[in-house]
């Protein structure tokens, strides 16, 4: 008995998680009567495939933003934030823009709801990613009061093969729209009245009824002489909710081996087992329409390497796309509403820009590029995505090492500079907004014009996830993985890397790796430099010796020296030392220095007291000065012995807390980068 009471106990528990008024709502059913009610309230509910696909998107919100003076707009559904990112694309807002302004023109009648949409671009550019959260996109819209759609079914009385008379329902096998169920030529005159100019919205003028609907149409017509309303008594209308796996609305198209692909299943069949009931194959009601054009219908169907299709599929996607309709077996041709999008990658489209034969889909066809990141904060978006402390357990990821990975990913996907002043290394760097002396956003803007191709070549992000992922099971780490690690297992990979063609290519990615490990140094050196130099009292006392200095310098007045008390001249060696760190030259003292004095008034005015945390430059110029004058009291080179006295021992571990503290460095990595840093500077390669 109690293990009764627990199991319905449990059951209660779970049924209470249903949401019954979201269940009620989904699962709508009324009369068209009902139906004509909804549509007079909210034309909306009538849109076409593409009105609702471009609507979805809206409804998700944007971001304008100005990247190198080119304004541009960030889509927030490609964040993928009701699924918490899982699907997130990153660094691609100007291909998703263009793909965006297809849905637009679509939804708006003018010319590109007769393409078919093309993502071309190499391997792993999240292609099939974007197909995927359109599907996925749709099916939560699908759910919501905005996006709501519907569809009808038919009850009809039939005698059964034992003579007995059964009422049964037959959905629409197509999701059709209802308002088709009125003939094309009342329809004008129904859709004025049910949506009138002064609303805003235009209902479409809808299509003809798919064959099983229209033969049902006519025989209750012949039934009823003509009686309309007594037909619509046979309709009951439902609420329609796109679902891929249930084959509802959505539709996705994979090409198999040439003997076993039929165009059947992009079509639909003959049912034999009916052909018995219904007395004939060409009773459309005896034909499953259950190919995926069928099934998309009202939504949309992906075409997974749409190239790789035999020519007769191709064939059936020049009148889906162009014309809205497809032709099932036997029956004539019949109407569509649904959008096409197929993916592919370079070599296959470079088949067909060479096939003279395939003119006529090439000119049907809306090719959006979907190339690599070039951006590298964005391009580390991915990984920390899946590298992160909620999916990794027991293992540390060092600082930076991620970074690394993705830095060398975007090197290989960028074309040399043709300016001879630049380094591809530098490119990238302004590519992700640092600033370089003497380039400007026109100059970048020129960069990415003269780079056609950048971005379209290269090595994959999946390629790096596979050697991230064989870093962190590899035994090498203890508990922690370095970025040698990775960018170790990155060159170890390139020897066996399918998508590499040539020992040229193979070669120059090896140098860009050299090129990363060579920034890292420099990051890590700086990292260590400013643990060491970390003082804030220290770094304080600094900085207003040298507001001091530059003041009295500016204003041409003396320094009082607080040990003398006497006035003397400005102390021009600590000014320039301090400069120096961030290559101010001589010639460009003055102007930086009336900068700095010019942003301390500035402020006065407002009120506000000046800091050296506010003024990047500053703040690493002195840190770089503190570190200079502290790195011997530490005995940094000493750290490569392995006899190391007392005091230079918690200077250390002070460093080492630091790291911990501000870089996120854990107890393993913090010593690791330590030794590096330390010996690298007793092979004496520190900056001065």
């Amino acid at each position: 008995m109690k293990d009764v009471e627990s199991k319905g106990s449990w059951i209660a528990k779970i049924a209470a998680l249903q949401d019954a008024k979201t269940y009620a709502e989904l699962h709508w059913e009324g009369s068209f009567e009902d139906y004509l009610e909804i549509v007079r309230k909210n034309p909306k509910v009538t849109r076409t495939a593409f009105q609702r696909i471009y609507d979805m998107i809206l409804s998700h919100g944007k971001t304008e933003y100005i990247d190198n003076k080119k304004k541009l707009i960030r889509y927030h559904f490609f964040s993928d934030e009701k699924f918490g990112g899982r699907d997130a694309i990153f660094g691609l807002d100007v291909p998703l823009m263009k793909l965006v302004n297809v849905f637009k023109s679509a939804a708006q009648g003018y010319g590109t709801e007769k393409r078919v949409i093309l993502l071309h671009g190499p391997v792993g550019s999240s292609k099939s990613t974007i197909a995927r959260l359109l599907k996925k996109g749709l099916e939560e819209y699908s759910k919501t009061p905005e996006g709501a759609s519907y569809t009808f079914s038919w009850l009809t009385d039939r005698k059964g093969l034992d003579g007995v008379t059964v009422r049964e329902k037959m959905k629409c096998p197509m999701n059709e729209e209802p308002l088709n169920l009125i003939p094309r030529e009342w329809r004008p005159k129904v859709l004025a009245e049910l949506s009138p100019a002064e609303s805003g919205y235009t209902i479409p003028d809808g299509s003809e009824l798919c064959p099983a609907c229209r033969f049902v149409f006519k025989d209750l017509m012949t039934q009823y002489k003509g009686d309309f309303a007594k037909v619509m008594e046979h309709i009951r209308v439902n609420r329609l909710v796109f679902s891929e796996k249930d084959r509802v609305g959505i539709g996705t198209f994979q090409p198999k081996d040439e003997k076993n692909q039929d165009s059947t299943e992009l079509t639909g069949d003959i049912n034999y087992r009916k052909i018995a009931e219904y007395g004939s194959d060409s009773d459309p009601r005896a034909f499953n329409f259950d190919g995926e054009f069928n099934i998309a219908n009202r939504g949309l169907i992906e075409f997974v390497e749409v190239l790789k299709l035999d020519v007769a599929f191709l064939y059936d996607l020049l009148g889906a796309s162009q014309e809205h309709k497809i032709k099932p077996k036997k029956f004539p041709q019949t109407d569509i509403d649904e959008v096409i999008i197929g993916h592919t990658n370079e070599p296959e489209y470079k088949k067909l820009e060479n096939n003279e034969f395939m003119e006529a889909l090439r000119d049907r066809t809306v090719k959006i590029d979907i190339p690599y990141i070039t951006k590298l904060s964005e391009e580390v978006k991915i990984y920390e995505k899946d590298f992160n402390s909620r999916a990794i357990k027991g293992k540390h990821i060092a600082p930076h090492t991620l970074e690394m990975a993705a830095m060398w990913a975007v090197l290989t996907r960028l074309e040399e500079p043709k300016k001879h002043n630049l380094s591809l290394l530098q490119k990238l760097k302004l590519y992700n907004g640092k600033t370089l002396p003497n380039f400007t956003e026109d100059n970048i803007k020129e960069l990415r014009k003269e780079a056609m191709r950048e971005g379209l070549e290269g090595i994959s992000a999946r390629y790096i996830q596979d050697k991230i992922s064989n870093a962190l099971v590899s035994d090498k780490g203890e508990g922690c993985i370095n970025p040698f690690m990775v960018l170790n297992e990155l060159e170890a990979g390139l020897k066996g890397h399918s998508l590499i063609n040539s020992e040229d290519a193979r070669k120059r990615f090896k140098e860009m790796l050299t090129s990363v490990k060579q920034e890292y140094e420099d990051i890590v050196k700086n990292e260590v430099q400013r643990a060491i130099s970390a003082d804030e009292d220290a770094i304080s006392k600094l900085c207003g010796n040298y507001i001091d200095n530059i003041k009295a310098y500016t204003q041409k007045e003396k320094v009082r020296n607080k040990y003398t008390g006497l006035y003397e001249e400005p102390d021009e060696r600590l000014m320039r030392s301090i400069e120096e760190k961030i290559d101010i030259p001589d010639s460009r003292k003055d102007d930086f220095r009336r900068e700095i004095m010019n942003y301390i008034g500035a402020l006065a005015v407002e009120g506000k007291t000046f800091n050296y945390r506010t003024n990047e430059r500053l703040h690493k110029s002195l840190e770089l000065k503190l570190f200079e004058d502290q790195k011997d009291s530490i005995k940094l080179k000493n750290l490569v012995s392995s006899v190391v006295d007392k005091e230079t021992q918690e200077k250390i571990d002070l460093v080492k807390d630091r790291l911990m503290k501000n870089y996120g460095y854990c107890e393993i990595c913090s010593t690791d980068v330590l030794n590096f840093v330390a010996s690298i500077f007793a092979r004496g390669d520190a900056k001065e």
